[in-house]
């Protein structure tokens, strides 16, 4: 399977060059990888412009070496705690135009886990269920464990005790 890829790509390349150059030249959108991180106050009001937000809201990720550059800290807010009647460019999503996206979108997404809602019950009490229940059936199991449960069974009786019915039994 190997070589007949190989042999296709070899055809198309003599066939269409652009096929195999096209491919290798938009390997990667430089449109989507982030600047230097600024280091200066101009360079942090140009990341603020470039990302649509107001440089006093403009907050870049620090630089520990994480490859986030100037990309903007954004609130941990996940998307289905956002306003769901607002008027957004793309409802679905709950985003704007050129908004930028959290750097864990996929984290944050609204098919995804949320944490900003309060759980219903508590961490505590949760705990407290789950070991309750836990101790409860290890409990039924520990004083029920002599009585065991099975079918009663008779010897086999069978018309003419000690006379063979079938070829295959043992005399």
């Amino acid at each position: 399977a190997l070589f007949r890829g190989a042999k296709l790509a070899f055809s198309l390349a003599r066939v269409n060059p652009a096929t195999l150059i096209v491919p290798v030249r938009n390997h990667w959108n430089k449109d989507f990888k982030p600047g230097k991180y600024p280091q200066t106050e101009e360079e942090r009001v140009a990341a603020a412009k470039k990302y649509n937000m107001h440089p006093d809201d403009y907050k870049p990720y620090p630089d520990d070496g994480e490859g986030y550059g100037d990309y903007p800290q954004l609130p941990d807010v996940p998307v289905e705690m956002k306003d769901p009647y607002y008027p957004y460019d793309n409802p679905e999503l709950k985003r704007n135009f050129n908004e930028p996206v959290h750097v864990e979108y996929s984290l944050w997404s609204e098919d995804r886990f949320g944490y900003s809602e309060k759980p219903r019950f508590t961490l505590k009490y949760q705990l407290m269920v789950f070991v309750g229940v836990m101790a409860s059936f290890f409990g039924i199991y520990y004083a029920l464990e002599d009585f065991k449960i099975f079918r009663p069974v008779l010897p086999k009786q069978l018309p003419g005790d000690g006379k063979v019915h079938y070829t295959f039994e043992s005399k």
